[in-house]
């Protein structure tokens, strides 16, 4: 049912915790599921020098979850809004269709994120757009 690399970033989550003084946090949920992830970001220079997160959730939310923050550590800010949720099930090899939305958790926890870091610094991120808190009713595509 899941991949060796879903397994993987379950059994040994990266870049688990939080980051005190973070420069942005997002949280989002799942109320269908009840998944809730929250994304840390510690971003120098327009930099994303350091990522944790917190997921409460299946299996499948947290290796979503672990993936999205190897995704973006090192990467720009610019770059970091342009991890998918396709982005993240590709560099897992792929999810059941049932737990695809939580790849669109941890897209949309990063998306956060980033929100919460540009309405602290005052800056507009091209392409990114306000959040949602709840994605359940952007999986419905996937049930």
């Amino acid at each position: 049912m899941y991949t060796e690399k879903v397994m993987d970033h379950f059994s040994n989550p990266r870049n688990m915790g939080e980051i005190e003084n973070a420069d942005g946090v997002g949280t989002v949920g799942n109320a269908k599921c009840g998944d809730i992830m929250r994304i840390y970001l510690k971003i120098e220079n327009g930099i994303v020098e350091d990522v944790k997160f917190k997921t409460f959730g299946c299996g499948a939310a947290i290796a979503t979850s672990s993936m999205a923050t190897e995704l973006v550590k090192g990467k720009s800010v610019q770059e970091a809004l342009e991890v998918t949720n396709k982005a993240v099930m590709d560099a897992l090899d792929g999810l059941p269709r049932a737990k695809v939305h939580c790849s669109l958790l941890a897209e949309e926890a990063l998306h956060a994120a980033l929100w919460d870091y540009a309405q602290k610094n005052n800056i507009v991120i091209e392409g990114l757009v306000e959040p949602k808190e709840d994605i359940h009713e952007l999986d419905e595509d996937f049930e």
